[in-house]
């Protein structure tokens, strides 16, 4: 049974367009039914099936809707039409410590978006310790995070996000955090994760990652399929000058 399932999935936002300076001129607008409101399609009949154990690249120019569909794939964001199926535990890492609070410690910081990622309390209180020796952070645990670099608060979340065996994997542009020690490390934790069984929708800029990670791939343009199948195929086809 495919761990993910996309059929014909869509996602549009709603747009208001309005020139008002304040928003007391926006209310009066909005009143007399003067703002203009349009939806921008970001994703539009996408469909793919992602097995356990398998990973699927998904690269595209910036403004793509690669980012829309991992959310979707995450379940932050429902589609707007079509059907998108997500079997079992989803590990996120998208826009990695977006949940943190920068006047609270790393040690607090770990609880709450281990939280926010539906674990409890007393596990991650558990858990702080490894999670802290992970990220090479051990010294710094009772610092309030807002002396972290951006570079130590990614660190932070990616190994909070990866402190468990999920069922589907989101990854957004994570593995260029740290160093290349760093990075090599973050991408064995993947392949450790991979083999255990997680189903990976992985994104990435890095054409040489993808090719190397991943079993498929997925070519997006403007909301849009545009290829998808060996990554060889589809990493080249995407690369060669138009």
């Amino acid at each position: 049974m495919s761990a993910v399932e996309a059929a014909d999935v869509s996602l549009a936002y709603r747009l208001t367009r309005d020139r008002a300076g304040t928003m007391k001129e926006f209310a009066i607008n909005f009143l007399k039914r003067n703002v203009k409101r349009e939806e921008f399609w970001a994703v539009r009949d996408v469909s793919f099936s992602l097995n356990p154990g398998e990973v699927l690249g998904v690269i595209g120019p910036n403004g793509a809707g690669k980012s829309t569909l991992m959310k979707m794939v995450a379940r932050v964001l429902p589609p707007t039409e079509g059907r998108m199926v997500v079997r079992g535990v989803v590990a996120p890492m998208i826009e990695l410590g977006a949940g943190f609070n920068q006047e609270m410690s790393a040690y607090d910081n770990i609880v709450l978006y281990g939280t926010l990622l539906g674990r409890t309390p007393s596990h991650m209180r558990d858990r702080v310790d490894a999670i802290s020796e992970w990220a090479e952070l051990t010294d710094f645990i009772d610092v309030p995070i807002r002396s972290y670099s951006s570079g130590m608060m990614a660190r932070l979340g990616f190994a909070v996000a990866t402190d468990i065996e999920p069922d589907v994997l989101v990854v957004d542009e994570v593995l260029s955090v740290g160093d290349t020690a760093f990075q090599e490390k973050s991408k064995a934790r993947i392949q450790y994760l991979i083999d255990t069984g997680a189903a990976v929708l992985f994104v990435s800029h890095d054409l040489a990652t993808v090719k190397q990670m991943s079993n498929r791939v997925l070519w997006l343009d403007h909301g849009r399929m545009v290829m998808v199948g060996d990554p060889d195929e589809v990493v080249d086809a995407y690369a060669r000058p138009a």
